[in-house]
């Protein structure tokens, strides 16, 4: 069986599955862990247009789900079939950003790129973050200013409460002499929001916006 679930899924299904999976660990009402069942199978059904019945299966068996055993046996399967973010070299990378000189691109452990819905990470230095992600099926690129804040508040990215800061993208605007600036909040750590990220339509029309 081919790989056939995005990064973004994954984590949705991991999510459901561990809410089903706190639902055993503190309720004997075996109505109540049916009903969450179904829902749960519902839900991560819903997530596909197409699937095989071998696929279909899979997925469904997030409803199985009754304790940590389980629930390891599961993610650890269901990830085999999880399609990896498109390795890059350095030399990739830098294509996306060809006005910036001195680009520090990170290191990304093989392990890791399953797990990515998108690569970014801070130049503390320069006080900028990067973003390199797909939007609309092709590869894209996208840096601006970055500064954290001290408290936590919610990621435009993944939705979720996190250490965030400051993203502002600037670019030219209609008149030459224009220059415009864009911005949000979004998780300081990558990698963390990515394990946060449970649909990749918030990411991709984040995109949008900083650069339209």
């Amino acid at each position: 069986m081919e790989r056939f679930i995005r990064s973004d899924q994954y984590h949705f299904i991991k999510n459901q599955a561990h809410n089903l999976l706190n639902s055993h660990m503190t309720t004997n009402d075996a109505s109540v862990t049916q009903a969450l069942q179904s829902i749960t199978q519902e839900k991560v059904l819903d997530l596909f247009t197409e699937l095989s019945s071998e696929q279909e299966q899979m997925i469904a068996q997030a409803s199985d789900v009754k304790d940590e055993t389980d629930a390891i046996l599961y993610f650890s399967r269901l990830k085999q079939y999880v399609v990896p973010f498109p390795k890059l070299s350095e030399a990739d990378i830098q294509k996306l950003f060809p006005k910036v000189k001195k680009l520090r691109v990170p290191a990304i452990p093989n392990e890791e790129w399953t797990e990515l819905s998108y690569i970014g990470w801070n130049d503390v230095s320069a006080n900028r973050k990067y973003i390199i992600t797909t939007v609309d099926g092709e590869l894209t690129g996208l840096y601006g200013h970055y500064k954290p804040l001290r408290q936590k508040s919610i990621c435009s990215l993944c939705h979720e409460h996190e250490k965030v800061g400051m993203f502002t993208a600037t670019f030219k605007g209609e008149n030459k002499e224009e220059t415009i600036s864009r911005g949000n909040y979004i998780c300081h750590n990558s990698q963390k929001c990515n394990q946060n990220i449970q649909s990749r339509q918030p990411l991709e029309s984040f995109i949008k916006r900083m650069q339209a």
